[in-house]
């Protein structure tokens, strides 16, 4: 193997690999340099994205969905079961093959595009030299005209509930649960802890989730929060806002959370308890001395827009730098990158990264809140479907939620698009690709969608924004 490279990246995870491979398909020499190792200690590209987050965690997901509506829904359809029971091994074993295919398929992609995967830990050093200690322990170094930063994040440790395994967990250890805990407490009413705790509810769990926040979802759309909010109660996920965790003893074989909220001290007993309260940037031993690379005050890489961090070839994408902490967003920052280093044309619109939470019914947005838009003071419209309204929503006896869409007055430009539903993860790609090319309400009206389908829900709403909805009641 060469010491020299055009572009070495450091970290495989969702936004490292792409790099590689896209460099790689550029016609770059590339080595990417990836320290993952999952629990049986063998080492796996993907980082915590495909080993031990978004594609375990949907796993797991799907799983425990299936399962709930064998047992709540399927009499409806006419399909009388009896004698369903819950094999929580066999879940985890689909899973854990899930993810083995994803990271192998990793390795794949980069024996196509003629990338060197090395397993082990990359360091960068001044002068574009990166110090790689493999996964023998040997040492080397490696020289690029190019290194691409993309070390990824990991969970936050909260100081009042410290990791101690098995009963004050992270999020891939509640993704390791061998079996349904039958009271369990998830800290964080995020993304990750409702995700999380919607698996193990579906699977017999009390679920109970202390949220920090005064409101749920402060990030997305409030009357797609409140929505939100009223399906994990129906479901029986207790959430508690407002609540400040003060401790966590384990007392035997349970973990007792003391807590406090505005009526004052309290305790909570759980079999398990789901530290979900975030992630940090994880650019630890990733740094030696004199390299001119910046890290802010929280822990991030300090970089452009265009992801350079202001050293001449050190480029830095994914969680380890400002913006969302998401897989896709990460992917597209390493594209972006590794094109630009080819000579060619890259770059990360920030205003349509679509997010979505993927609970049951599924919560996805992009662009602005009906909120950030009324704070700008520009004049606004709104146009609301719901999904009991769509013929194949109650069809497939999903007929829960909403989809909404925020307009300009002046212009009709589409500011923001939110959805709480069936599929709302899929249905909100067709928002993106429109506000990606700058469309207006009426662009939406004007299309054609398949019936009955989903996406009905969204035209509809570009209907309603004129109050000249087909299928709902115009207000």
């Amino acid at each position: 193997m060469s010491d020299t490279f055009d572009v070495i990246v450091i970290g495989g995870g969702p936004a490292g690999y792409p790099a590689a491979i896209r460099a790689g398909q550029n016609k770059l020499t590339v080595a990417c340099i990836d320290e993952w190792r999952n629990r049986d200690g063998n080492y796996a590209f993907g980082g915590t994205c495909l080993n031990a987050g978004c594609i375990p965690s949907k796993a797991l997901l799907e799983s425990s969905e299936l399962y709930h509506r064998a047992r709540e829904e399927f009499a409806v359809h006419g399909i009388k079961l009896t004698g369903v029971s819950l094999d929580v091994a066999q879940m985890q074993r689909r899973k854990a093959g899930i993810v083995k295919a994803s990271t192998q398929g990793i390795t794949a992609l980069f024996k196509a595009a003629g990338v060197t995967g090395l397993h082990g830990h990359g360091k960068l050093l001044s002068g574009r030299r990166v110090a790689y200690t493999g996964a023998d322990g040997s040492q080397r170094e490696l020289t690029a005209k190019h290194v691409v930063l993309a070390s990824g994040s990991v969970p936050t440790e909260l100081k009042s509930a410290p990791f101690k395994d098995p009963y004050i967990i992270d999020s891939w250890g509640a993704l390791e649960l061998q079996a349904a805990p039958r009271r369990l407490g998830v800290i964080g009413a995020g993304v990750i802890g409702l995700e999380l705790g919607s698996v193990w509810r579906r699977l017999g769990s009390e679920v109970t989730v202390l949220e920090a926040l005064p409101e749920l979802l402060p990030m997305a759309d409030q009357q797609v929060a409140k929505e939100a909010a009223r399906q994990f109660k129906k479901q029986g996920i207790d959430i508690r806002l407002g609540t400040q965790v003060r401790a966590a003893k384990i007392l035997g074989d349970a973990v007792e959370v003391s807590y406090e909220d505005a009526t004052g001290a309290h305790t909570l007993t759980v079999d398990r308890l789901i530290v979900a309260a975030g992630r940090r940037p994880y650019t630890g031993e990733l740094l030696g001395e004199g390299t001119g690379v910046e890290i802010d005050a929280r822990g991030f890489i300090k970089v452009d827009e265009h992801c350079r961090t202001g050293v001449e070839g050190v480029w830095a994408v994914g969680d380890c730098v400002r913006g969302p902490m998401l897989a896709h967003k990460g992917k597209e920052e390493g594209v972006m990158v590794a094109d630009m280093i080819a000579g060619r044309y890259g770059e990360v619109n920030y205003k349509v990264i679509p997010a979505v939470i993927y609970t049951a019914p599924e919560i996805a947005w992009v662009g602005q809140t009906e909120q950030q838009v009324k704070a700008s003071g520009r004049a606004y419209k709104l146009g609301v479907f719901p999904f009991p309204a769509n013929g194949r929503a109650r069809a497939m006896e999903q007929a829960l939620g909403f989809a909404k869409i925020v307009a300009a007055q002046d212009d009709d430009e589409i500011l923001g698009v939110h959805i709480i539903g069936p599929m709302a993860g899929e249905l909100i790609a067709e928002a993106v690709l429109a506000m990606e090319y700058a469309a207006s309400s009426e662009d939406l009206q004007r299309t054609i969608h398949a019936h009955p389908t989903l996406a009905e829900a969204l035209h509809e709403a570009a209907l309603a924004a004129d109050k000249r909805a087909i299928d709902a009641l115009n207000r």
